[in-house]
């Protein structure tokens, strides 16, 4: 079970102007071979099938807790991405066509059928898939899925950064490259322990540093590319027999934390009339209060 908090990962900023060009390449890291859609369902199902857990308890906490931090990841990147759509179009009479800058734009998905918000699809509007999802029992073939899994995720976020300068996009994208970084080296170091063979020697892939990023810098500052959260106050506690010792990119000591990271409040939206949405005028909004409240006896 995972626990809900209304709270993303970190604060995304919200500039006036939108890009939903852009955006439509962000849900590349949403909904991509090599996106978080991927990354939590690969671990979720391979968490829920894990074979020794009772045995083989370090691998399988690993592997559940960073589960649940994808869940988070879906929802940060979701996020950007409505926040890069607000204000695509502008409300008005339907005969005017106020949507009509939607028809120039590169996925038409996101005002026909979302309300310009995200969808669990890729850049071209291909929805998800669980034929991306991996799980074959055998627990090395799995980790080392998994660091490649995250490998090209990390490569995939790299490029997005250099397709666009919007600044909830790089916001979220220098975030999501040190918490990848660090699943790439908790896997690397879970099939070094399994295997004896040290694969984080061949790391950063591809070949650039994360200081390279401006907005990695001050999260790894903040030492987010070294710690390792449980997602839990009791549970998966072993994990801190494997993600232990020294960062191999930058030989600080590595650190496990029993529970969450502090988040950041989750955006609100405001309404976009010309896409009917949420379709609740102030007078609807009035009579929901007045059931709301006889319902609660008031």
């Amino acid at each position: 079970m995972i626990e809900r908090m209304d709270q993303i990962a970190i604060e995304l900023p919200r500039p006036k102007e939108a890009d939903p060009d852009a955006a439509s390449a962000v849900q590349e890291l949403l909904g991509g071979r090599y996106g978080e859609m991927s990354t939590l369902n690969n671990y979720m199902y391979q968490s829920f099938n894990f074979k020794n857990k009772k045995k083989l308890k370090p691998f399988y906490d690993l592997v559940a807790s960073i589960t649940a931090e994808e869940f988070g990841h879906v929802e940060l990147v979701a996020h950007t991405i409505n926040i890069m759509m607000e204000g695509s179009t502008f409300p008005g009479d339907p005969d005017i066509a106020p949507m009509r800058n939607a028809v120039d734009k590169r996925s038409h998905h996101h005002f026909i059928d979302t309300a310009q918000s995200a969808k669990p699809g890729d850049s071209h509007g291909r929805a998800w898939t669980g034929d991306n999802v991996f799980n074959s029992g055998n627990l090395v073939v799995d980790l080392l899925h998994n660091y490649f899994l995250e490998i090209g995720a990390r490569t995939h976020k790299m490029r997005v950064y250099e397709m666009t300068d919007h600044p909830t996009a790089r916001e979220m994208i220098g975030y999501l490259l040190v918490r990848g970084g660090t699943h790439i080296v908790a896997y690397g170091k879970a099939l070094e322990v399994a295997t004896g063979v040290n694969i984080t020697k061949m790391l950063p892939v591809p070949n650039l540093d994360n200081s390279v990023f401006d907005t990695t810098r001050k999260f790894e500052a903040e030492g987010a590319h070294r710690r390792l959260y449980t997602f839990s106050e009791r549970d998966y506690r072993d994990i801190s027999q494997i993600w232990k010792g020294t960062h191999p990119e930058t030989g600080e000591q590595l650190e496990v934390i029993h529970g969450v990271p502090k988040g950041a409040p989750v955006p609100d939206y405001e309404a976009v009339p010309e896409e009917f949405a949420p379709g609740i005028s102030q007078e609807d909004f009035m009579e929901i209060a007045r059931r709301l409240q006889k319902s609660a006896g008031l």
